[in-house]
């Protein structure tokens, strides 16, 4: 919004033009060819669907052009695709993961290469998983309304006051790369993204199996064996049916039921009827959760799923993980990241077990922190008080 404009009115000047035509998209497409990088982001709704519904797609280029594409009035966006998808052109995103989740979804490709403004702003000390409108205003000094973030965008025509905001989207992050870029590139820390943005353009990272979803259920961890064999069963077979119905999950059986069954095991109608809840499902659903808890409950245990168990340590390998954090604390303080960009304790639970495979020890984090932590377990280094504080000798 212009600084001149009163609060609550739309200065139309800042509106981006809003592509919904085939001629319109070439000509925008003619010129995103030209690019060496774009920013973007998209608009899309999951609240009544399965698979997310994609509703609008926003772009800016280095020139300072910026564009919203209407997907629900095109209906051939391949020229658009070809674009994103292009490997001679970089794709800038903040907090890509999700707005890759509905591209991947929409074109069948990641929009690769990619960068990723938030995982870049937690290297150059700007906290952990910060958000857009606080990365806008610490970088740039602009206060974004932020009213429009629960928007229905799959209604048209689509009011000034949203395209406006959804041009924002755009507009700030192509004046945020280069600068953020530049100061990594600097600092020797850009070719430390690497890792972290192959692992975003990875298709198999937005795979979601069906005998994963009871995994993503509250209280899974609490289950026995058998509760978990059913609890997969079930969720794996909502899963299905929500995606076979693109509704989503919780309008099949929520998550509630789902772990109740899992824990009182019903083999028939009469005690799944006694939780609560079960009162709403049709017949078919009832017989369907049913059969796979019978099933489930005929099958060898060896079959039934386990928990990952986080190491049982003694009270010496507890403070032993006390110190790495402490030791993680100093190495985030010195490069002036976020310690949670580094690790978390649950990972140096896993370091004292003895795993290896853990990500603190790898790539950028590896080079921050991982080498330090390292050498504290083999007495290499310690953690000394110094000054009313901690510090490495």
């Amino acid at each position: 919004m212009s600084q001149n404009t009163p609060p609550g009115q739309t200065d139309l000047f800042d509106l981006p033009p809003l592509v919904d035509t085939p001629d319109a998209l070439a000509e925008l497409v003619a010129d995103l060819r030209d690019q060496s990088w774009l920013a973007v982001d998209t608009e899309f709704l999951r609240e009544r669907t399965y698979y997310p519904q994609l509703c609008l797609i926003q772009v800016a280029t280095p020139t300072g052009r910026v564009a919203c594409i209407d997907p629900l009035a095109l209906t051939d966006l391949a020229p658009l695709w070809s674009v994103l998808t292009d490997p001679g052109i970089t794709k800038v995103f903040h907090a890509a993961a999700q707005d890759v989740e509905v591209l991947l979804q929409a074109a069948g490709a990641v929009p690769a290469p990619l960068f990723d403004t938030q995982i870049a702003a937690a290297l150059s000390g700007l906290g952990d998983q910060v958000g857009y409108a606080r990365l806008v205003e610490a970088r740039l000094g602009v206060k974004l309304d932020k009213s429009a973030s629960r928007a229905d965008w799959s209604q048209r025509p689509l009011e000034p006051e949203l395209l406006r905001y959804a041009g924002d989207d755009v507009r700030y992050l192509a004046e945020l790369y280069p600068a953020l870029r530049d100061e990594l590139a600097a600092r020797g820390r850009l070719d430390w993204l690497g890792e972290d943005f192959a692992r975003l353009a990875d298709p198999a990272a937005y795979a979601n199996p069906p005998a994963e979803a009871w995994r993503r259920v509250r209280g899974h961890h609490q289950l026995d064996g058998a509760g978990r064999g059913i609890l997969q069963a079930l969720a794996a077979w909502r899963e299905e049916a929500a995606a076979e119905a693109d509704i989503p999950r919780g309008w099949v059986v929520r998550d509630e039921l789902l772990l109740e069954i899992a824990r009182r095991r019903p083999r028939n109608a009469q005690r799944l009827g006694k939780l609560r809840g079960s009162h709403k499902l049709d017949e078919a659903t009832r017989d369907a959760l049913l059969g796979r808890v019978n099933a489930t409950l005929d099958e060898p245990p060896a079959q039934w799923p386990a928990v990952e168990a986080r190491p049982q340590l003694e009270p010496a390998g507890e403070a032993a993980v006390d110190a790495l954090m402490a030791v993680a604390r100093l190495a985030a303080e010195e490069a002036g990241v976020s310690v949670a960009s580094l690790t978390a304790r649950k990972e140096l639970e896993r370091l004292v077990a003895g795993e290896t495979d853990l990500p603190v020890l790898q790539g950028w984090r590896g080079e921050l922190a991982g080498r330090r932590l390292h050498a504290w377990l083999a007495g290499e280094i310690a953690l000394v008080g110094r000054d009313g504080g901690a510090a490495l000798a």
